[in-house]
């Protein structure tokens, strides 16, 4: 658990100095930093879905993923939460729910994530969380500079779902297979790519709602193991 802790912490500390130098930024400064910051979260799914090698695969989780995300609803059950965190923490923000959706997906989407958990909890190995765990404090310093105190509570989704994958690892094993970790990193790359248009404005997409192609790239990857 101690990768996760100390990625839980980098998020933390990336979030509120992003709020604090946020304050302090013009307008036109944060929406250049947002822009550069989409470009790169692109750059960076791109990046991912290329190294796929059965792109029919890809298509067929994200389309399945898709479908059923849509069906579930997953992205307003995420805002649901989110607007209860909003609550009871008293918070005006205007952008507190996107932070939280945005920042939460872009951490817990990623073989890096699904490899530095089976590290922890097997080897007792943290090096790849904490590798993790500077992208992530200064992408959610970017991003909290920007939306907000939304972003620092997407560290809680991390501290839940991440060191519980960490906790169940040793019974996880076959996700460290090849095959599984090439579907999971091209699919994971089409939905880091989405996150990138929603941050330019240039589509708006239910994120939340594409995150089951994950579980469907893990078992496309069984299958092809």
């Amino acid at each position: 658990m101690l990768g996760t802790i100390v990625n839980t912490g980098a998020i933390l500390i990336g979030s509120f100095v992003g709020m604090a130098a946020g304050k302090r930024l013009p307008a036109r400064i944060k929406e250049i930093l947002m822009q550069g910051l989409g470009l790169c979260i692109i750059y960076l799914g791109m990046s991912m879905a290329l190294e796929g090698t059965r792109p029919l695969v890809t298509v067929a989780c994200v389309a399945l993923g898709a479908l059923t995300g849509e069906m579930m609803q997953i992205e307003r059950l995420l805002e649901k939460m989110a607007e209860k965190l909003k609550g009871l923490m008293g918070s005006a923000s205007p952008t507190f729910v996107e932070g939280f959706v945005t920042a939460t997906i872009i951490y817990l989407v990623g073989a890096m994530m699904i490899l530095g958990c089976i590290d922890d909890g097997v080897k007792h190995d943290p090096t790849l969380l904490f590798t993790k765990s500077i992208l992530d404090g200064a992408a959610s310093l970017a991003l909290a500079s920007t939306l907000g105190i939304g972003v620092a509570f997407s560290a809680l989704s991390v501290l839940v779902v991440q060191g519980g994958l960490t906790l169940a690892a040793s019974h996880m094993l076959f996700l460290k297979a090849p095959a599984v970790l090439n579907a999971l990193t091209s699919t994971g790359g089409i939905l880091v790519m989405a996150i990138g248009l929603n941050i330019l404005d240039l589509k708006k997409i239910r994120t939340g709602n594409l995150a089951p192609a994950i579980v469907y790239a893990v078992l496309a990857g069984l299958y092809w193991s």
